[in-house]
């Protein structure tokens, strides 16, 4: 298995966290990933919080497009020991109140 803690990925992460709004993250990532593979993480990340909020797979498959394939993958990581993206849906839903 290929292990993400490298110095290139610790960089990544260092560089996305100095961006301070959604239009620069826009243009980050527009020049950083192709838009199919940008569209791909952002699909990954809206199943992820359809299936924190109970969705079923189908509901989800119907409002996303999302292959059961790639809802039963976002699964397995959600009940996997990472705990990030349910730290970010936590902090979203604060934000929202």
């Amino acid at each position: 298995m290929k292990t993400i803690d490298t110095s290139s990925v610790s960089q990544l992460f260092e560089a996305i966290l100095k961006l301070e709004n959604v239009d620069e993250c826009y243009s980050f990532f527009k020049d950083i990933c192709t838009p199919n593979e940008l569209l791909a993480f952002s699909q990954r990340f809206d199943v992820a919080i359809r299936l924190l909020e109970g969705a079923t797979y189908q509901e989800v498959s119907r409002d996303t497009g999302a292959s059961t394939a790639t809802i039963s993958r976002v699964r397995r990581l959600l009940n996997d020991d990472n705990d990030g993206i349910e730290m970010l849906y936590e902090r979203m839903n604060k934000e929202e109140k």
